[in-house]
C-alpha cells in the first residue's frame, strides 16, 4: 500500500523534521569513507531545499549505547553534506534542549541544520514519549527517509509519525518500489545468492526464500553447517555449535516447497604453516585446514545458474573478500552476472561496498541503502517505521 509522500506535501515555510539514515563509516581521521547513503538523501533534501522549507535533519552514527561520545559525532557527515548540497549545514551540539531550539529558531526558508547524533540519548532506542515530545517540539512535520533504520521502533522512526503530520521521502519510495519486485514481482527463475558468516542470524532470511526463489546458492561461512550436514568435515573452519536440527529441518523443507539448495563443491583453504591458498574438494579439505572461498568449480556452477536467471538477489560475500587473497569466488561470481539480462538487487549490511571494491557494482540493477530493513522486508515482515507513516 502506497504511503502519503513528500510530493504532495505542503512545506513552504515550515519547519520539516527529516529523519535520514546517515549512519556512514568514518576513516580513522574523522573523514567519510564512504558517502553513498549521503548521497542517496540528496533528492529529497534538494526538494525541500528548493521548496523552501527549513530542514531538520536527524540522524544516529554508530552505537554509543545512548551516551554522548563524540567519536560518533555527525559533524563530519555535515560536512560531507554541506560539499554536495552547495550550502551550509550547521550542526547543533544535540538534538533536543536548548542547543537544538536556538539552532531551529535561527533557520531562514531553503536552510538547513543537523542536530547531533540521536542515540546520544536513551530515550531513541527506547521510543521514550517524553524524548519524542521534546524532538516533536521542533518541528512542524516530518519526512521519513531512512530507509534503514525503518525496522527499529525508535522514537525517531515509529514516535515521531504519531505526533506530527508524516510522510515518506523519495529515497524510502524508490526502496519499497524496487524491492517489492523481490516480494510480489518476481520474474521467475529467481535465484537467492547468499553468504557470509552467522547463519543463526541469516537462517529466517534463508528460511524466507523457500517456495519463492527457485535456487538457492549458497557459499561462504553460512554454507559451512549445510556442508556439514551433507557429509563434509571442512578441518578447522568455524562452527556454530547447536544448528544440526535446524538446518537438517531447513534441508527438508526446501525439498518439499521445491526450493533447490546448490552447495559449494570445492573450496579455497589454508593449511597449518603455509601463506599461499590451495584449492580442495569440499570431502578433501585436511583437518587443520581452514576454508576461507569457494573454489573455481563452485564459481562456475554458480554462474551456470545465474546465467539461467530472471531475477536474483544477493546478501554476503562468499568468501574471506575483504582479504585479496580469497576474494575471486565472490568476484567472479558477480562479474559473471553482469553478462545476465534481469534484474538484479544487492541489499543488507556491506554488500554494496563489497561489490564495489571488487568493481563488480554494474551488476545490479539496484542496490539497498538498508541493511536489516532490506532483509526484512524482502522476507515480508512489517517494517515500524513505514508503517507508522499513513497511507495515501
Amino acid at each position: 500500500m502506497e504511503k502519503r509522500s513528500l510530493r504532495s506535501a505542503a512545506v513552504r515555510g515550515r519547519r520539516v523534521l527529516v529523519r535520514l539514515d546517515l549512519n556512514v563509516p568514518l576513516t580513522e581521521h574523522g573523514l567519510v569513507a564512504d558517502d553513498r547513503r549521503i548521497v542517496e538523501t540528496l533528492p529529497t533534501l534538494q526538494h525541500l531545499q528548493t521548496s523552501m522549507a527549513r530542514t531538520i535533519v536527524l540522524s544516529h552514527l554508530g552505537r554509543p549505547e545512548g551516551k554522548r561520545d563524540m567519536r560518533y559525532s555527525l559533524r563530519p557527515v555535515a560536512r560531507r553534506l554541506s560539499e554536495l548540497l552547495g550550502q551550509p549545514v550547521p550542526v547543533a551540539s544535540d538534538c533536543v534542549g536548548i542547543a537544538a531550539i536556538n539552532a531551529v529558531s535561527g533557520l531562514k526558508n531553503g536552510e538547513f541544520v543537523m542536530l547531533e547524533n540521536l542515540r546520544f540519548h536513551p530515550g531513541e532506542e527506547a521510543n521514550d514519549p517524553a524524548f519524542v515530545a521534546q524532538l516533536s517540539q521542533l518541528g512542524e512535520s516530518f519526512v521519513e527517509d531512512a530507509f534503514g533504520a525503518l525496522h527499529r521502533a525508535h522514537a525517531s522512526t515509529v514516535g515521531l509519525p504519531h505526533r506530527l503530520p508524516s510522510c515518506v521521502g523519495f529515497l524510502v519510495e524508490k526502496e519499497v518500489r524496487e524491492l517489492s519486485h523481490l516480494r510480489d514481482q518476481v520474474d521467475r527463475p529467481y535465484v537467492a545468492l547468499l553468504g557470509g558468516a552467522k547463519v543463526t542470524d541469516k537462517l529466517p532470511l534463508l528460511a524466507s526464500f523457500l517456495g519463492k526463489a527457485d535456487v538457492l546458492l549458497i557459499g561462504g561461512a553460512l554454507a559451512f553447517p549445510f556442508l556439514r550436514a551433507r557429509g563434509a568435515t571442512l578441518g578447522a573452519s568455524p562452527r556454530e555449535p547447536g544448528l544440526e536440527s535446524a538446518v537438517t529441518e531447513f534441508l527438508t523443507a526446501a525439498q518439499s516447497t521445491g526450493t533447490e539448495v546448490i552447495l559449494p563443491e570445492d573450496v579455497v583453504l589454508l593449511a597449518p604453516g603455509s601463506p599461499d591458498p590451495v584449492v580442495a574438494p569440499v570431502r578433501e579439505v585436511p583437518d587443520a585446514g581452514a576454508v576461507f572461498d569457494i573454489g573455481p568449480a563452485t564459481r562456475a556452477k554458480f554462474a551456470e545458474v545465474l546465467a539461467r536467471s530472471h531475477t536474483v538477489f544477493w546478501n554476503g560475500p562468499l568468501g574471506k573478500a575483504e582479504d585479496p587473497r580469497f576474494a575471486e569466488g565472490t568476484r567472479a561470481v558477480l562479474a559473471s552476472l553482469g553478462s545476465v539480462a534481469g534484474y538484479h538487487v544487492s541489499a543488507g549490511g556491506d554488500s554494496a561496498r563489497i561489490a564495489q571494491d571488487l568493481g563488480v557494482s554494474g551488476a545490479f540493477q539496484y542496490s539497498s541503502t538498508g541493511g536489516g530493513a532490506a532483509l526484512e522486508f524482502v522476507e515480508g515482515h512489517e517494517l515500524p517505521g513505514l508503517a507508522a507513516i499513513p497511507d495515501a
